[in-house]
């Protein structure tokens, strides 16, 4: 059964500000989950992969809950993945596709964003402001925003239905996806317009300064988005998406997870692995 509840922990759901009606779903148990999945990484640099997969899993071992990993380093070549796959109600995390969904769509109809939309995409970004994000998923519409994501080969992700843009189902693979079109020159998003979502991801303020970029090497800068969600079913879900450059640097990384128990559990487990992560390139030279 589905309850419609405004609580004051939806009115947090996917960012600050105005309040944001999610869903509250009431249903039994899960089946007993299958094997627990591994860390996979691969490297052109000698060592780097068994490093990584020996640091990540020991990062996330112990930790409860559920958590995908996602890593692309171009320097040194390098992948790691943990539930690639697997589906996560987005709540914040989403925010950067409806960024890049509507300068996509500006840039096919070959026009600048609006001053409204400059304001709106701002405060979306840098503060997590709902509102704002509501605004512009209306202004879309579900066939823009599942055109970007084809385009983008986002295959994965669904959409939130009658609105609920926190509840867009998305998995590691194509947030990575999505934050490898916004670092490399491609065909889909233009320089400028990556240029521009970089831009607002490294100005979110500090209190949502969290996440992936913990324990970054000083000198590299940090661009990042974080989500956060608490429901009935599997706690909280706390997200991070983050893309890090400079000096020799330059690789993405994302920590999706539910079944926390607090926010701030999925936060520690999220810096915990991005640690691991930071350390190991940096150790590496990558």
């Amino acid at each position: 059964m589905t309850y419609w509840i405004p609580s004051r922990a939806t009115v947090r759901a996917a960012g600050v500000g105005a309040a944001l009606l999610l869903p509250v779903i009431v249903a039994t148990a899960p089946a007993a989950a299958a094997a627990t999945p591994t860390v996979s990484c691969t490297s052109a640099k000698a060592g780097l992969a068994a490093k990584l997969k020996k640091d990540i899993t020991a990062a996330v071992s112990g930790r409860n809950g559920t958590i995908a990993v996602g890593l692309y380093d171009r320097t040194s070549k390098t992948t790691c993945t943990l539930r690639s796959t697997s589906a996560y109600d987005s709540a914040s995390v989403v925010k950067v596709t409806v960024l890049a969904t509507l300068l996509w769509d500006a840039k096919k109809h070959n026009r600048y964003l609006t001053d409204r939309e400059a304001t709106l995409t701002k405060a979306m970004i840098t503060k997590s402001d709902n509102d704002a994000t509501s605004k512009l998923w209306k202004q879309l519409g579900l066939t823009k925003i599942k055109g970007f994501l084809a385009a983008a080969k986002m295959t994965r992700t669904t959409p939130g239905a009658n609105g609920y843009w926190g509840l867009t189902q998305i998995n590691v693979t194509d947030e990575q996806k999505l934050l490898s079109l916004i670092t490399a020159k491609n065909s889909v998003l233009s320089d400028n317009s990556r240029a521009y979502i970089t831009k607002l991801m490294g100005q979110v303020v500090s209190s949502q300064r969290w996440g992936t970029p913990y324990g970054a090497p000083s000198g590299v800068a940090t661009h990042v988005k974080n989500g956060w969600l608490q429901r009935s079913t599997h706690g909280w879900r706390v997200h991070s998406v983050g893309t890090f450059t400079g000096g020799r640097h330059n690789y993405m990384i994302t920590v999706l997870t539910h079944g926390n128990s607090s926010m701030n559990y999925g936060i520690n487990t999220i810096q915990g692995v991005a640690k691991a992560i930071h350390k190991d390139l940096a150790a590496a030279g990558s």
